[in-house]
């Protein structure tokens, strides 16, 4: 008898699959941590575009924060991935944005 699939091997979405894609991973690098909604769009375009998966955690705090921009967003991609993405945002004139990378 097949085993059921888990929650990750449900998704459909190209953004919950980016996160399925991340969950399977052993660790997770933060590349940016911003309040800036637009910075955040702009990113997760280009690393998707790049065919880097990535997820945007605390993306709907907004909720319980009153749309304030108060909690700020957090740009994550696999340790895998990781390099590639910050060569990627640093080239991409981001530079300034990454969090410092600790390894």
């Amino acid at each position: 008898m097949p085993k059921p699939q888990g929650w990750a091997g449900r998704i459909r979405s190209p953004g919950a699959g980016a996160l399925g894609a991340i969950r399977r991973e052993a660790s997770v690098r933060e590349l940016v941590r911003t309040n800036d909604a637009v910075l955040v769009s702009a990113i997760g375009a280009l690393l998707q575009g790049a065919g880097i998966p990535h997820h945007v955690f605390d993306q709907n705090m907004s909720v319980l924060e009153g749309s304030l921009g108060v909690l700020p967003r957090r740009i994550l991609v696999a340790e895998q991935h990781a390099a590639a993405a910050r060569r990627l945002l640093e080239t991409a004139g981001f530079g300034r944005e990454l969090r410092p990378d600790a390894g």
